[in-house]
């Protein structure tokens, strides 16, 4: 499994982003996919999940009502549709795949994609 992360830029606070996440290697539609991410010095944190068919979404409380998970499984592609960035939503995004549905732990990681939002 390879996963291949972009969209990510620089945008003003209150625009939008999307950011894209490939997968490559066998089985796509057997995992589900999860988006982390990480500002310098701190850890790298839990942001949005879905599951392998697409009815179930999670997201971290702080980006409930702005941000969006969806996958195309033809295309083998999870996005994150960004809305309303604030200056504390820069970071580096990090798509991730794993057989269960949850927000740690995940098995495959793909390269981070920076997300810089100004004020």
């Amino acid at each position: 499994v390879q996963l291949q992360a972009s969209g990510g830029g620089l945008v003003q606070a209150g625009g939008s982003l999307r950011l894209s996440c490939g997968f490559s290697g066998h089985g796509n539609r057997s995992y589900s996919m999860a988006w982390f991410r990480q500002t310098p010095g701190e850890a790298r944190v839990f942001v949005s999940a879905i599951s392998t068919g697409g009815s179930n979404t999670e997201y971290t409380d702080s980006v409930k009502g702005r941000f969006t998970i969806s996958r195309d499984n033809a295309k083998a592609t999870v996005y994150l549709q960004m809305n309303s960035l604030k200056p504390e939503d820069t970071a580096v995004y990090y798509c991730a795949a794993d057989r269960l549905l949850r927000r740690r732990e995940y098995d495959f990681w793909g390269q981070g994609t920076l997300v810089t939002v100004s004020s």
